[in-house]
C-alpha cells in the first residue's frame, strides 16, 4: 500500500482555510439578519479631524488653521553660521607630560580640547589664550592656540 500524498501540514492548512471560509459566511449571514431586523447601525462616513484623529462627527471649520504654502520649507534646513575663529578663553587644565589640556570659553562656558601640537605659544594653566576651533572626534578642538 502506498502512502498518502498529502502531508499533515497540507491537511492542517486546508482545515484552517475551510474554517475561515465558514466563519466569514456566518458573519455575512449575521449582518444580513441584523440589517433586516433593523439592529445594524452603520456609519457610512468616518471623518478625520485637523489633528489626524478619526471621528464620527465632521470637524468644525472654525478650528481649521490657515497655512501659507510659501512658508512650508521642503528639504534640509539651512545651517546657521557657526563661529570657528577668534575665540578667547582661559586654560583650565594643561598637562605638559601628556601633551593635552582644556580651554574654557568664558561666554558660553564650553570646554575645548587642546593638544600641544596645536599650540603656537607655550601655555600653562590660568593663561588667557586666543584660538580657533575645529570639529574633532569627541567634540570641538582648539587649534592655533596663542597667548593674549
Amino acid at each position: 500500500m502506498a502512502k498518502s500524498q498529502q502531508t499533515f501540514n497540507k491537511l492542517e492548512k486546508e482545515k484552517k482555510r475551510k474554517k475561515k471560509k465558514e466563519d466569514k459566511r456566518k458573519k455575512m449571514l449575521a449582518r444580513k439578519e441584523a440589517k433586516e431586523s433593523g439592529d445594524l447601525i452603520t456609519n457610512e462616513f468616518i471623518y478625520v479631524d485637523y489633528n489626524g484623529n478619526f471621528t464620527d462627527t465632521p470637524p468644525d471649520p472654525a478650528e481649521k488653521e490657515k497655512i501659507n504654502a510659501k512658508s512650508i520649507v521642503i528639504g534640509v534646513p539651512k545651517r546657521e553660521a557657526v563661529k570657528t575663529s577668534g575665540f578667547i578663553g582661559k586654560v583650565n587644565f594643561f598637562d605638559h607630560s601628556k601633551g593635552f589640556g582644556f580651554i574654557i570659553d568664558p561666554e558660553s562656558q564650553e570646554k575645548y580640547f587642546v593638544h600641544i601640537s596645536e599650540c603656537i605659544d607655550e601655555i600653562t594653566e590660568g593663561d588667557k589664550v586666543e584660538f580657533d576651533t575645529i570639529k574633532g572626534a569627541k567634540g570641538m578642538n582648539a587649534i592655533k592656540v596663542k597667548k593674549v
